[in-house]
């Protein structure tokens, strides 16, 4: 349930829906990709395989972006993705950063954290950015390749065929009742659609979910929080904020988040006996708001503009994977909101599936990858699910045994600094594959001799941010971070300078882009290493060699996003292509 009051500061575009020219009923054109979602998730998809010349079309219920700031806060991981995709300056210019955070048991503060942040960094620990503003800045750059991402507005899928030959059957719905739910009216338009892969976003209430008889599996916990958007003219640095059994809320925790344009988020927790429906009318809500703004001192005025109750849940699909319907997102997982996992996990399903799907659709890899796809991110979901429960299980106690700890931890955490990390809200992190078939593949086929490093991050792992120094042809440098380094292809960052080698890597550049891989090689040097290469990277200070153990033969093979796949102690080009082939064919 929701109640939108005002139209946001950020105003959105809508779009109407319109039915392709058909056949008997049918769209005459098989889709390579249909993506049905068009939340930030499917989205991401859909500018993934777009990077890979891949056609989709995207198909959402709805006639505009979302409403309501849903999902606010982006990882720097997610940051990262968006990079590779070419679109995070508009999360940059929009998006308000941030570092830490604190927490207060009654009036008291009890604990303070800081995500990881130093002078290495191109991208903030994170940023607050409405989804409603996520899901316009996506589309912006969805319309810039209008060739390759065609946009159905309007149109709700009512169901689904797996055809023995591979591919699917849409059943669609498309008119102005599209994104109500119900069955239509009579200027409703029903047809169908054949796509070779079907990618499910269609958020936590699949409808491609429940046509394929899937059950999400977990924990659901009881406690219940109303979420509230304001707009609030204040100066007030943006950090997370959290109460605990506040003056102004006694019994209740409370979550505010400061937003762009004026916006604050406002979670708060709803006791047992509350009903949910009562709880979210505007007069029981507005006395509730304005009794955490008395207590954080906020004397300006301020007005409602979206009020919905929200219920944790720690649920995944077993498979993410069944057939040609693939799941990514809500769809696949449902992970609690507090550690900001839910959309950012999302995005890593994306930038997972799109790389993956995009090499198959290309005909440059096997169906067979995509399988691996599911265990990575299965083992990931499972991850962010074991530190999201952590944290609703502190954050929403579902006992009195937890009920009880908590309030133990809080009373004790003011006089005793060996309790706070307790408090720890868990932020999310890049999930490290540490088992996954195309380590084994890659590492197999190539001997890879990872174990021979001291420290560095192994295959699976996603590479640190460091500053380098890049040098062009015309002989002079510009500063970057490792991460400008890494596009949507497959990576060899080369340490070293043994001109010897250079022909070779060369050649497998040219080998690869003939089969239609996208492969770059790159040459890292510290700064006091003499170097023939025309274009190569300098590490001024050493440091990325340090942080990556890397002497003179040291190659690390990067995946298009941006997990390591395998590195040698003494690598070479052969190496990187027989690591490559095995990944492409596992």
């Amino acid at each position: 349930m929701s109640r939108p009051f005002k139209p946001y500061p950020f105003s959105p575009r809508h779009y109407a829906g319109e039915v392709p020219p058909l056949v008997d009923g049918h769209d005459p054109i098989v889709r390579p990709v249909a993506i049905v979602g068009g939340g930030p998730v499917g989205m991401t998809v859909a500018l993934a395989l777009a990077r890979q010349g891949v056609r989709s079309v995207l198909i959402e219920a709805d006639d505009s972006v979302c409403t309501g700031s849903r999902a606010i806060c982006i990882s720097r991981r997610s940051l990262e993705i968006f990079k590779r995709l070419g679109v995070v300056d508009g999360f940059l210019q929009k998006g308000l950063p941030w570092t830490g955070g604190r927490s207060f048991y009654r009036d008291a503060e009890v604990f303070r954290f800081a995500m990881h942040q130093d002078d290495e960094q191109s991208l903030p620990p994170m940023i607050n950015i409405a989804q409603y503003q996520i899901e316009q800045l996506l589309l912006d750059q969805i319309e810039r390749h209008a060739d390759l991402i065609e946009v159905r507005w309007q149109t709700r899928v009512t169901g689904i065929e797996q055809l023995p030959e591979g591919g699917a059957t849409l059943a669609l719905c498309t008119g102005s009742t599209g994104s109500t739910g119900g069955a239509g009216d009579s200027n409703d338009t029903a047809w169908q659609m054949r796509a070779d892969w079907v990618v499910a976003c269609d958020g936590g209430r699949s409808t491609i979910r429940d046509a394929l008889g899937l059950k999400l599996t977990g924990t659901t916990y009881e406690g219940r929080y109303v979420i509230v958007d304001i707009e609030l003219d204040s100066a007030r640095a943006t950090e997370r904020l959290a109460y605990f059994d506040p003056p102004s809320n006694p019994g209740s925790t409370v979550l505010v988040h400061k937003q762009p344009d004026n916006v604050w988020r406002i979670d708060y927790q709803l006791r047992d006996d509350e009903d949910p429906e009562a709880a979210v009318k505007p007069e029981n809500v507005m006395p509730r708001v304005q009794s955490v703004l008395d207590s954080m001192g906020e004397t300006g005025a301020w007005s409602p503009i979206w009020i919905t109750v929200y219920k944790a849940n720690a649920l995944t699909l077993d498979r993410y994977r069944h057939g040609s319907v693939l799941f990514a997102g809500d769809a696949a997982h449902l992970v609690p909101i507090f550690g900001v996992r839910g959309a950012n996990s999302g995005i890593d399903d994306a930038d997972n599936l799109g790389w993956k799907l995009g090499c198959v659709v290309n005909g440059i890899a096997s169906p067979r990858l995509l399988d691996s796809y599911s265990d990575e991110r299965v083992f990931a979901a499972r991850e962010n699910l074991s530190y999201g429960m952590k944290s609703t299980e502190f954050m929403a106690p579902p006992s009195f045994a937890f009920d009880l700890m908590r309030t133990a931890v809080l009373g004790l955490a003011q006089r005793h600094a060996a309790v706070r990390p307790l408090i720890n809200p868990r932020q999310t992190h890049a999930i490290a594959y540490v088992w996954s078939p195309l380590n084994e593949a890659a590492g197999d086929a190539a001997s890879s001799n990872a174990d021979a490093f001291s420290k560095g991050p192994p295959p699976g792992a996603v590479l640190p941010e460091c500053r380098l120094l890049q040098r062009g042809n015309d002989g002079a440098s510009t500063a970057i971070h490792l991460t400008d380094l890494l596009g949507p292809c497959f990576t060899a960052l080369r340490f070293g300078a043994d001109a010897e080698d250079d022909d070779a890597w060369q050649q497998l550049q040219r080998t690869l882009a003939e089969r239609g891989i996208a492969f770059n090689a790159v040459t890292l040097v510290k700064s006091d290493t003499p170097c023939t290469a025309a274009a190569y990277a300098i590490d001024p200070t050493g440091h990325l060699h340090d942080t990556l153990d890397a002497t003179p033969g040291t190659v690390y093979l990067i995946r298009p996003d941006g997990h390591v796949l395998a590195r040698w102690r003494n690598g070479s080009a052969a190496a990187a292509q027989r690591a490559l082939t095995a990944t492409l064919t596992i």
